[in-house]
């Protein structure tokens, strides 16, 4: 039988979300420590912990058949890789920042100044898109100390709360690109993968859209159960059942996690009462 190899990040931010979201889809894993390998026990999957640098590579080559890394990176590497999923989690963004005095605030001031970077094929590609002529230099590791050092006047780089740009004197000035975990895949599966793929990817579909969505129930009077179905379409159709007490209905449904305080509100103006709301674990469509 064969096996789908998954690259995972070793140690870092996308670990842990990784390892959850495929924990998530049933999957169990042998735990360890310090594994370079992991297969799991009740699906026809194996995890390779790589550096997130390596992954793109490792998956062009075949040597991994899925990935799982950070847009950015795969953006960043450019290698010859399909895009399969994006996973909804590790949200970042790309931004170019400068020294909280620094005179430079929007695009024009970075003509002729200099750019320290991770991201140097990203950067260079946006700097050529707004005609901007300014020196890129690429270093790894701790780029927000650039500018402190005299290496830059400015930096792109990842942003997620704004914290270690705060610790580094920085402040953020452009977006470049938003960024999460996402799914890759090399070009060459056999067709035995491809089907272990579409079964990994269906059990993905109903995490994610067990994430976004809450399963509500309710109680509504009579008179106000076809205005409260309004409000709550669900999959196809609310749930009406029929309650003790006469003239009462309980309503179930479902409600997207976007919409859910203002359908609340909605379903409080048009009667409802004894609200539960209730997180889904899987949703298959």
């Amino acid at each position: 039988m064969e096996i789908l190899k998954i690259a995972v990040q070793k140690s870092g931010r996308l670990k842990e979300g990784s390892m959850e979201l495929l924990k998530e889809c049933g999957l169990r894993f042998i735990n360890g420590n310090n594994q370079l390998k992991s297969q799991s026990t009740n699906f026809p999957v194996e995890i390779m912990f790589l550096r997130d640098d390596d992954i793109p590579e490792y998956v062009q080559d075949g040597v991994a058949d899925i990935g799982i890394i950070g847009e950015n990176v795969w953006i960043e590497k450019n290698k010859k890789t399909e895009l399969v999923k994006k996973l909804g989690f590790a949200k970042c963004r790309l931004s170019i920042a400068v020294p909280r005095d620094s005179k430079i605030i929007d695009n024009n001031d970075l003509n002729s100044k200099r750019i320290a970077t991770s991201y140097p094929v990203i950067l260079s590609k946006y700097l050529k898109e707004n005609n901007i002529s300014a020196d890129i230099h690429e270093i790894s590791g701790s780029v927000e100390i650039a500018p402190g050092i005299g290496l830059a006047d400015a930096i792109l780089d990842i942003v997620s709360t704004g914290s270690t740009l705060l610790s580094n004197g920085l402040t953020e000035i452009i977006e470049i690109m938003r960024s999460e975990a996402v799914m890759i895949r090399t070009s060459t599966l056999t067709t035995a993968k491809s089907e272990i793929l579409d079964q990994l990817l269906f059990r993905l579909a109903a995490v994610q859209n067990a994430q976004s969505n809450k399963y509500i129930l309710l109680n509504a009077p009579n008179d106000s159960v076809e205005k409260i179905s309004s409000i709550l379409p669900g999959m196809d159709s609310p749930t009406v059942l029929p309650l003790k007490k006469e003239g009462w209905s309980s309503v179930h449904s479902v409600v997207n996690e976007s919409d859910f305080w203002n359908k609340i509100n909605q379903l409080k103006e048009a009667g409802a009462t004894g609200i539960l709301v209730v997180p889904i674990e899987k949703m298959i469509l």
